[in-house]
């Protein structure tokens, strides 16, 4: 039921992303790509019945996350608000601050009871049973004579 996507951050990254020396921010990193830290890293194991799918959130709590299903799609959004209290000048800003949300396919046939989300240490958990589609009714002709 989850579909990979085929592409990665756009269709075109791929044949025109040349090098440029003079923004080292946007030059590709070598496992996650340009967009490494807006991207939620996540693994998708299948047993049986269901699928266990984890998502890395580090630095995010509880409360930063909503998970909405429309449509037989379960999106995962996450915002970090910027820290209001002031430390003094920043002189570097390694840490994620912002919104991010990817968007998983798993099926019409779920409701939001049956997706249990558990969040600990940074890591987002969900149980995605698996449920067949109702099956359509096989379709009968009548003769025409004649």
């Amino acid at each position: 039921m989850l579909m990979p996507s085929i592409f990665g951050d756009s269709l075109f990254d791929d044949w025109f992303d040349f090098p440029d020396f003079r923004d080292l921010d946007k030059a590709e990193r070598k496992l996650y790509g340009r967009h490494a830290d807006r991207l939620m890293k996540t693994d998708v194991h299948e047993a049986d019945d269901h699928y266990e799918v984890d998502i890395d959130l580090p630095g995010f709590k509880k409360d930063d996350l909503h998970l909405e299903l429309k449509d037989g799609y379960l999106t995962v959004s996450a915002a970090k608000e910027q820290e209001t209290e002031k430390k003094g000048k920043a002189l570097r800003k390694e840490r994620f601050e912002g919104a991010m949300q990817r968007t998983y396919f798993v099926g019409k046939e779920l409701t939001e009871e049956d997706i249990k989300a558990k969040f600990e240490h940074g890591v987002l958990s969900l149980t995605i049973p698996k449920k067949e589609a109702p099956k359509v009714p096989e379709k009968k002709y009548i003769a025409i004579e004649g």
